[in-house]
């Protein structure tokens, strides 16, 4: 599997304030955005899986919702995840 526990935990640590962290918005943009371009890598092989298409749409809006909600409370936090993760504004 290409997520796994441990590579969970890994991005928590390195985004979020531990390995357990799971809830700050940071630590789920990230996970978001591994997610993000795992499926964007699959759907260039597999450009009829409208299922899939659909999933990565959502998570796309999702992870621009919590981006949203980021940039409200904490335009600094905002800034330096996407500085860290390389995403465009």
């Amino acid at each position: 599997m290409y997520l796994d526990s441990a590579k969970k935990q890994e991005i928590f640590g390195q985004y979020g304030k531990s390995n357990t962290d799971t809830g700050s918005p940071e630590s789920q943009i990230a996970l978001f955005s591994y997610r993000i371009s795992h499926l964007t890598e699959h759907m260039k092989k597999n450009r009829k899986d409208y299922s899939t298409e659909r999933a990565l749409t959502m998570m796309v809006g999702k992870r621009r919702a919590l981006l949203n909600y980021l940039k409200d409370r904490d335009i600094e936090r905002y800034r330096a995840i996407i500085k860290a993760l390389g995403l465009r504004k």
